[in-house]
């Protein structure tokens, strides 16, 4: 398995879909209803998002030669895009790419399951995740990166859905000072993955600047 893709792969997902950031917004939703319906949001979530990421793995080559967008030029828009979410996560705030406008917001609260929307989509699968699987996933070239890829992809999901299974209990201990420190911390980390996706490809784009 290649350790170096599994890495980066996974410290970008989990740093976007960050399971301690985003355990307030699932509290948020569910936590009014009882446990049971708790529990209930997160095994809908788990299948989502793993039919939403095998989805993606299989159509991101597809969708790009389709509309003619070679990796390198989407990589570099993806590094951009995934620099904005990590300059967000670094100032505390919560992204409108992921999170909604202030009137999408509103629509979110009136969903009776919001597992797959507002859940899975924006707030986990949105713009910033889904360019982070077709870049990733597009620099895949043997037996031993595809591993790596799936692998990293699913831990990134099992931890998070093993987070919000356990919400009711980490409720009790996670406050805003953690949550504050880990957003700013998984931001430190996107960044950086961020700016390496974006001079990857501009070497590559504008041979003059390697």
């Amino acid at each position: 398995m290649d350790q170096e893709l599994f890495l980066k792969t996974f410290a970008a997902l989990f740093a976007i879909m960050s399971p301690i950031a985003n355990l307030p917004v699932f509290l948020a939703l569910t936590s009014d209803r009882g446990p049971a319906f708790e529990r209930k949001v997160a095994f809908t979530l788990l299948i989502s998002l793993t039919a939403g990421s095998v989805v993606i793995g299989l159509s991101g080559d597809i969708i790009l030669k389709v509309f003619g967008i070679s990796l390198d030029a989407f990589r570099l828009a993806g590094g951009f895009l995934i620099l904005l979410i990590a300059l967000d996560l670094i100032s505390g705030q919560s992204t409108k790419a992921h999170h909604g406008s202030s009137k999408e917001k509103e629509n979110m609260n009136s969903q009776d399951n919001p597992a797959i929307y507002p859940l899975t989509v924006p707030v986990l699968l949105g713009p910033g995740s889904i360019s982070t699987m077709i870049i990733f996933r597009g620099q895949v070239h043997d037996t031993s990166q595809e591993i790596a890829y799936v692998a990293a992809v699913a831990a990134a999901i099992a931890l998070l859905i093993a987070t919000f299974f356990a919400a009711p209990f980490l409720s009790r201990f996670l406050g805003e000072t953690a949550n504050s420190v880990m957003s700013r911390l998984m931001g430190m980390i996107l960044a950086a993955i961020a700016m390496e996706m974006m001079t990857s490809s501009l070497k590559v784009l504008l041979p003059g600047l390697a």
